[in-house]
C-alpha cells in the first residue's frame, strides 16, 4: 500500500472475487482409423472436410475412416482430432499359406513372333501399382522402357528410365532395375519392337503366409557432384505410397545471388490428381556446411512439413553449385526432380476385421505410443472408431472415454445381407448391444457411450456414385455437433430434428415392434419415416438398459455431466492453494453459482426456479476441520436434469352425452 503523502484524491484497484467460468467445448470429435498419408505420431486437429482431404488423402475405398469424417462434416460438425493408425512393425509369417506371387506384365512386338515379359522382382501384392510405359527411342531400331509408378486413382510417376533399348541389348539393360525383371519369350525379328504403350503389373500376391512389412516412408538419397559418392538422404515424413510423389530439385542460384557458386535452392514438389507438379515448398541460400545457419539439414529438418534430411558422409561440395545455365525467354523451365520412392501403406488396417481372437487393426489401435494414446493430450468430447465393433476394443475405448470425460459413438456389426441383419437384430433383442452374456456392457465406463442400428447406405463417390454401407457414427457424431450448437448438449440428438444427411437409405428398415424390442436394452434404432426421413430414434447411453435402472440412462443427461464436469474442472482451477476458509468458500459459491444461473437461464435444468433447478453448497458443513486439516475443500454441486420425452401417451375419451 503506498504511504499518503498529499492531501487529496488515492485511487487504489483491490482484486476482483470473481473467477469467470466458462462452458467447455461439447462436440469435438476424435476420429480413429486407417489413412493412407499424414502424421502417424500425433492427433491432429482439421476443422473442415478440405483440412482432411490435403493432411489425410480424402476419401479412400480401402478404409472408412475419410467416409466417416466426411458424413461429421455433412451433417453439422465443425472440429475433430486425427489420429492415423498405420501397421507399425512387420506381421510375421503366419505359415501355412499359399505362397505369394510376383505381377507380370507381357508386351507384344509389332508383328508375331516375340513377347516382352516383364517380372516384378520380388513377389507380393505391391506390384499392381507398378507398370511398363514403351515410347519410341532415338531411332528406328530402338526404344525407351520406363518403369512407372502408378497406384490406383493417382497419377502416373516415372520410377525407372532405360533408354537407347535394342533387341540385342534389352535383357540386360533393363536387368538393371530395381522394380522388375525382363525376358523374351522368342527372338522376334530384328526389326520388331514392343508396341508404344502402357501396360500394368498383374497377379502379384502377398500369400497367406509371408512376412508383411510395416508401413513406411519414401526416401532418395542425392549424390555430390564429380562422383564423390557423398549427398544426403531425403525421407518423407510420414509412411505411405503417398510419399512417392514427392520429388525433390535442386538448383544453382543466380550468380547475384551466389557469386561464389557456393549455395543453391531447393524445391520440393508434389504429384497432384491430375498429374501436375506443384512447389509446395522452396528454399534458398543453403549450404551443405554443417554448423552453416543455412545448412540444408538443419534448415529442412526445422521448416519441412514434408521430408527431414540426413548427411551420407561429411559433404564439402554444394548439391548443384555450378553456373546456372542462361533461363530461356521463350518458356519457362519445367518442374522437375528425384522422387521419393519405397514408400509403403503396410496392410489396410480395417476395424470389421477385429474379433475376439485378435486383428491388426485392435493391435495398432493400442500399440505404444501412438494409436488412442495420443488422444489423452487433446480435448475431445466425441470419439468415433468407424467400423469397430469387437467387444474388448469396445470396452476399452469406453474406459479410455471415462479417462477424458468424452463420449463413445459404437457402431453395430455390418450384416453381410437380410438374414444375417435378422439374426443380428434377435441376438441383440435378446442380449443387448454386442456380447453374449445378456449383460452387454454394464460397467461405469458404459455410461459414456450409446450404441446404434443399423449401418447407413449412401453413394460412394468413389464408386459413380452407387450406393454402399457406412457405420453411422460418423452421421450420428455431426448430428450431436448439430444439436449442441442449435439446442444445447442438454437435448437429446434424436427426433424428427436428427435427420442423417448425404443418405439414400438404411441397410435394415425397423418396424415399431422390432424397435420396441431393442429400445429396451439400449439400442438406439436409425428409422425411417414417410415424411421426415432417416433419422435417430433412441438416445440411449449403453448403461440405459431397463434393467440396468441406471441413473445415467439417456445420451443427454450424461453428456451435460460431462460438460459440467469438464467446465467446472477448468473453471476452478485458481483456487488450489487459496487459503482454505470461508473467503474461498464464499468465493467458490458465488462463481459457480453464477455458471449454474447461466445455464439455468438457458433451459438446461428443469425446474421454474434456481432452487428447484440446482445447487451449490460450500461451507462449514461440508468442509469439517478434518478436510481442511488435510487440504481439501469439498463442493457440491447438484443439478435436476430434463428428461427426454421418450414416450408421449395420448389419452383419448368420449365425453358422456350431455343430459338437459
Amino acid at each position: 500500500m503506498s504511504a499518503f503523502t498529499y492531501p487529496g484524491v488515492y485511487i487504489q484497484e483491490l482484486p476482483s472475487s470473481v473467477h469467470t467460468i466458462t462452458g467447455v467445448a461439447t462436440s469435438i470429435a476424435a476420429f480413429v482409423g486407417w489413412a493412407p498419408m499424414g502424421p502417424t505420431n500425433e492427433a491432429v486437429l482439421v476443422e473442415s472436410w478440405s483440412d482432411f482431404q490435403n493432411q489425410f488423402g480424402g476419401l479412400d475405398q480401402r478404409s472408412l475412416l475419410g467416409y466417416a469424417v466426411n458424413q461429421f462434416f455433412g451433417n453439422g460438425g465443425s472440429q475433430a482430432y486425427i489420429v492415423r493408425v498405420v501397421q507399425s512393425t512387420a506381421i510375421p509369417s503366419s505359415g501355412g499359406g499359399p505362397t505369394g506371387t510376383a505381377g507380370t506384365a507381357q508386351i507384344p512386338a509389332s508383328s508375331a513372333g516375340g513377347t516382352f515379359n516383364f517380372a516384378a522382382k520380388t513377389i507380393g501384392a505391391w506390384s499392381s501399382a507398378y507398370g511398363i510405359q514403351i515410347a519410341p527411342g532415338s531411332s528406328s531400331t530402338t526404344f525407351t522402357v520406363m518403369v512407372v509408378y502408378a497406384p490406383s486413382g493417382a497419377p502416373v510417376t516415372v520410377m525407372e528410365t532405360f533408354a537407347n533399348v535394342d533387341l540385342a541389348n534389352f535383357v540386360t539393360t533393363v536387368a538393371g532395375s530395381n522394380f522388375v525383371v525382363p525376358t523374351l519369350s522368342s527372338a522376334p525379328a530384328p526389326t520388331e519392337l514392343p508396341a508404344n504403350g502402357f501396360t500394368i503389373l498383374s497377379g502379384g500376391s502377398d500369400g497367406n503366409g509371408m512376412t508383411v512389412p510395416a508401413a513406411s516412408a519414401a526416401s532418395v538419397e542425392i549424390q555430390q557432384p564429380a562422383g564423390s559418392g557423398l549427398g544426403f538422404t531425403f525421407t518423407a515424413r510420414d509412411p505411405g505410397t503417398w510419399s512417392n510423389l514427392i520429388a525433390i530439385s535442386t538448383t544453382p542460384q543466380s550468380a547475384a545471388m551466389d557469386p561464389t557458386h557456393t549455395r543453391f535452392s531447393l524445391n520440393i514438389i508434389s504429384v497432384g490428381p491430375t498429374g501436375t507438379q506443384t512447389v509446395v515448398e522452396s528454399y534458398n541460400n543453403l549450404s551443405v556446411t554443417a554448423g552453416d545457419p543455412y545448412y540444408v539439414v538443419t534448415v529442412l529438418n526445422s521448416d519441412s512439413e514434408y521430408v527431414g534430411v540426413t548427411a551420407v558422409g561429411i559433404c564439402t561440395q554444394a548439391l548443384n553449385v555450378s553456373a546456372p545455365a542462361p533461363l530461356s525467354t521463350s518458356s519457362p523451365l519445367p518442374l522437375t526432380g528425384t522422387f521419393l520412392a519405397g514408400g509403403y501403406d503396410g496392410i489396410v488396417l480395417d476395424p470389421t476385421q477385429d474379433n475376439s481372437s485378435g486383428g491388426n487393426f485392435k493391435t495398432a489401435l493400442t500399440a505404444g505410443t501412438g494409436g488412442t494414446q495420443l488422444l489423452n493430450s487433446v480435448p475431445f468430447n466425441l470419439l468415433c472408431v468407424p467400423g469397430e465393433s469387437d467387444e474388448a476394443t469396445v470396452g476399452s475405448l469406453q474406459a479410455l472415454c471415462a479417462n477424458n470425460r468424452a463420449f463413445y459413438i459404437v457402431d453395430s456389426p455390418v450384416a453381410a445381407n437380410a438374414s444375417a441383419a435378422a439374426t443380428q437384430f434377435s441376438n441383440m433383442a435378446n442380449n443387448g448391444p454386442i456380447g453374449t452374456d445378456g449383460t452387454g456392457f454394464s460397467g461405469a465406463s458404459s455410461a459414456n457411450a450409446a450404441y446404434y442400428f443399423p449401418w447407413v447406405q449412401a453413394p460412394d463417390p468413389l464408386a459413380g456414385g452407387r450406393a454402399r454401407y457406412f457405420p453411422p457414427c460418423g452421421f450420428i457424431a455431426g448430428i450431436y455437433s448439430a444439436t449442441d450448437a442449435t439446442r444445447g448438449v442438454w437435448k437429446a440428438p434424436a427426433g424428427i430434428d436428427a435427420a442423417l444427411s448425404g443418405i439414400s437409405g438404411l441397410q435394415f428398415l425397423l418396424t415399431d415392434a422390432q424397435n420396441g424390442n431393442l429400445n429396451p436394452y439400449a439400442v438406439n434404432c436409425l428409422r425411417q419415416f414417410p415424411v421426415y426421413g432417416d433419422v435417430v430414434w433412441g438416445a440411449r447411453t449403453m448403461q440405459g438398459a431397463d434393467a440396468a435402472a441406471s441413473q445415467w440412462k439417456y445420451v443427454p443427461i450424461r453428456r451435460l455431466a460431462l460438460f459440467l464436469e469438464s467446465s467446472l474442472y477448468q473453471g476452478t482451477q485458481w483456487a488450489v492453494f487459496e487459503p482454505n476458509d470461508e473467503t474461498l468458500w464464499g468465493q467458490l459459491r458465488m462463481n459457480i453459482g453464477a455458471f449454474m444461473q447461466g445455464l439455468f437461464q438457458q433451459g438446461a435444468f428443469q425446474g421454474t426456479t434456481p432452487q428447484q433447478a440446482y445447487f451449490v453448497k460450500c461451507d462449514s458443513e461440508n468442509n469439517p476441520q478434518s478436510s481442511i486439516d488435510q487440504g481439501i475443500v469439498n463442493v457440491t454441486v447438484g443439478f435436476a436434469p430434463l428428461y427426454p420425452a421418450e414416450f408421449v401417451v395420448i389419452q383419448i375419451a368420449q365425453m358422456a352425452g350431455q343430459l338437459s
